[in-house]
């Protein structure tokens, strides 16, 4: 199986969680959200993650990303590497 996705990591899930909440009522978009907060490189590209396989994600990027609705943002997920949002852009 595989997946294309884009994603936001920040260090604070009240913030991620704040940032859920202004995508999913218009007040910014994705990547607009994904390019001035996210602390991983990706946010320059909107947070684009690109086309990946099953298991070459972290597990908690699995879980969400080969179970979860597309199109949806999810989150907030943990990480070793912080609090993400995650919204799978296609799946086949």
């Amino acid at each position: 199986m595989q997946a294309s996705a884009r994603h936001i990591l920040v260090n604070d899930e009240a913030f991620c969680q704040s940032l859920k909440e202004q995508i999913n009522s218009g007040e910014i978009t994705f990547e607009q959200a994904a390019k001035e907060h996210s602390t991983c490189p990706s946010g320059a590209n909107g947070g684009a993650l690109g086309r990946f396989g099953q298991g070459e994600m972290v597990p908690e990027f699995d879980t969400v990303v080969f179970n979860d609705k597309v199109g949806v943002v999810h989150g907030p997920v943990q990480t070793q590497f912080g609090y993400h949002l995650l919204e799978i852009t296609e799946r086949s």
